[in-house]
């Protein structure tokens, strides 16, 4: 079987020139925003997200206009019978979003919800740089309508934030953290990797302490990997082997669970009631809007039979000199490959899979699902399976690719 790292993709799925009908099941799940912020100071040598250095100043009230018309073209994909379905969550990444300014996050936020209508109680999420943000950026933006803030810390070792080509040092990282913890949010994560560059078990279990020290009610913890088209993919660096990478994540477990933070997906731990809603909302397969340069959005379209897949104009050059619309590629997400993409998300968290949600959010019948498949994944104790529900084991959380490969 093939181990998954903390962080890894799945295998892709099959692709299929043509579809059969959908079921009359099909049901709309929760709806998210996630918006894209394409560039950052200094690109990392592990990064292959849509990100790029920025060369001069930022073009930011260009940029948000052009988000505002992008989601105002979207607005057609999320309106049924002349109403417009309610955003639960919103998502601004990068990059490194935290390079706007108040007032122009301040603009962003006040034309989404100008143009969308949002829950009461919706979470909305900034990414930002420990090395880019200062007190009065992270009170501004609390005020403008950020209530959870995304601290990339990745680090508290100097050596290791140089390796990784991170532009901020320990003393800013922490500097950073307590100033998220002093807001009045309703939330806030650290993002911490392991498995870096001549990383030893210690070393990682030190940056773990340090950590919880800071007490984030969210930690994303997850291994570096190296993926194509980064510098590090072409200049390998010489990462801990496999036996350190398991010792490291059997300890960290451990540690971070003493703690009192709960793992509920792959590479995320909180406190109780802190678990990620955007986060949730595409593990349990649902839907979200996809704006900014490259933003990748999945949709259900109930009343078209059919779940589509969106890419908008990749590069921040084009993208703010179009002469067309900023959707790149819809895709429909054909029958066939239904099963794989629903149980890539799912089997992500933790918690127990409801079957009814396959049906409603899938459109397809259980009796649709390969039984083949699903016991070879209970025999291999890959996942457990009652009347009700799928869950996954431990085994299948080392093994998820091996898992996922069975419903290809």
């Amino acid at each position: 079987m093939s181990q998954l790292s903390s962080n890894s993709g799945a295998c892709n799925p099959s692709t299929h020139s043509t579809r059969t009908n959908y079921s009359t099941h099909l049901k709309l799940p929760p709806l998210s925003l996630y918006v894209h912020i394409p560039w950052c100071v200094q690109k990392c040598p592990y990064c292959d997200f849509n990100s790029h250095n920025l060369k001069g100043g930022l073009p930011e009230s260009e940029y948000i206009s052009h988000l505002l018309d992008d989601l105002q073209q979207d607005l057609p994909l999320i309106t049924i019978d002349g109403n417009k379905r309610e955003v639960s969550t919103i998502f601004i990444g990068g990059g490194t979003p935290s390079l706007l300014s108040v007032e122009g996050m301040q603009k962003l936020l006040q034309g989404i919800g100008e143009r969308i209508p949002l829950a009461t109680d919706a979470e909305i999420t900034m990414e930002a740089n420990p090395g880019t943000v200062e007190a009065e950026k992270f009170i501004g933006f609390e005020k403008a309508g950020i209530n959870r803030i995304s601290v990339g810390v990745q680090s508290f070792n100097t050596s290791h934030l140089k390796a990784l080509g991170r532009i901020h040092d320990a003393r800013q990282a922490q500097t950073a953290v307590e100033l998220a913890t002093s807001l009045p949010l309703r939330s806030f994560n650290l993002d911490l990797m392991h498995g870096l560059p001549n990383q030893s078990v210690e070393d990682a279990m030190l940056d773990l302490e340090k950590a919880i020290v800071l007490a984030p009610p969210h930690l994303s913890w997850y291994q570096l990997t190296i993926e194509p088209n980064t510098s590090f993919y072409s200049k390998p660096p010489t990462l801990p082997d496999d036996d350190i990478l398991w010792e490291i994540q059997e300890r960290g477990h451990e540690l971070l669970s003493k703690a009192g933070y709960q793992q509920y997906e792959i590479s995320a731990y909180s406190k109780k009631g802190h678990q990620c809603q955007h986060n949730l909302n595409y593990w349990r397969f649902g839907d979200y809007l996809g704006i900014g340069c490259g933003a990748h959005g999945k949709i259900t379209l109930p009343h078209k039979s059919k779940i589509v897949r969106t890419v908008k104009v990749k590069h921040p050059k084009g993208y703010m000199n179009l002469m067309r619309s900023y959707m790149d590629k819809t895709t429909e997400v054909v029958d066939a490959d239904l099963a794989f993409e629903f149980f890539m998300n799912r089997f992500r968290i933790l918690e127990s899979c409801p079957k009814q949600h396959f049906t409603d959010y899938t459109g397809r019948l259980l009796t649709d699902i390969e039984q083949k498949s699903l016991n070879k994944a209970i025999s291999m104790n890959l996942i457990i399976e009652n009347k009700d529900v799928w869950q996954l084991t431990d085994t299948g959380k080392r093994y998820l690719n091996s898992l996922l490969d069975l419903f290809v």
